[in-house]
């Protein structure tokens, strides 16, 4: 396990070396936006844009924002926080149906307690996998469900789509609308594996 931990830091830090400037703002931005931290760096993110913007050919200029940023998120991920998601989203798209899968996309269900996400994709239909999910629950004893969801998704680049199956109910699909809007980092990083 620490293995994993040296491995993921030291990817980390390789991408940030061969990332630009911009690229690494950006991608800082995106993700602090997804967050309650954002009104803390908002200002700064914004200084270093504008120190971008009004300095593009100083490469003295260029180095400070850069080291700054790098700095803050060595600063993050030692709060424990997955910067990758900040090149990541999720998008609802509608309703599908088997068809779906000459697009691309897998059958998934979805579960939703107070504190946890659980989901099992495969080619089975979506009421056998919320079947086989719901005794996996059972044994590990999760209670509180708030909601489930019959869903296709597939990604398309860095993009999770989420569609509803044929199986999934309106309200309960505005209800993970509303759900995905709120809790997308939650989300994504629950999800990236998929």
């Amino acid at each position: 396990m620490k293995d994993k931990g040296v491995l993921r830091r030291l990817t980390n830090e390789l991408a940030e070396k061969f990332s630009s400037t911009w690229r690494l703002l950006s991608e800082t931005t995106v993700f602090l936006s997804r967050t309650t931290l954002f009104p803390r760096y908002e200002n700064m993110l914004r200084q270093w844009r504008h120190r971008l913007e009004s300095s593009k050919s100083n490469p003295d200029v260029l180095q400070e924002v850069r080291d700054g940023v790098i700095t803050l998120r060595k600063e993050l991920r030692r709060a424990g926080y997955d910067l990758t998601l900040g090149s990541k989203d999720i998008k609802i798209e509608g309703y599908r149906n088997d068809a779906a899968v000459r697009e691309g996309f897998t059958r998934m269900v979805m579960v939703i307690t107070d504190t946890a996400l659980y989901y099992i994709a495969g080619q089975e239909n979506h009421v056998q996998l919320m079947d086989y999910l719901d005794n996996q629950l059972r044994r590990m004893r999760v209670i509180n469900i708030r909601q489930r969801h019959y869903l296709w998704y597939r990604w398309r680049a860095n993009v999770l789509v989420l569609s509803g199956s044929d199986t999934e109910m309106k309200d309960d699909f505005e209800e993970l609308k509303q759900y995905v809007e709120t809790n997308k980092l939650f989300m994504l990083k629950q999800l990236k594996k998929l």
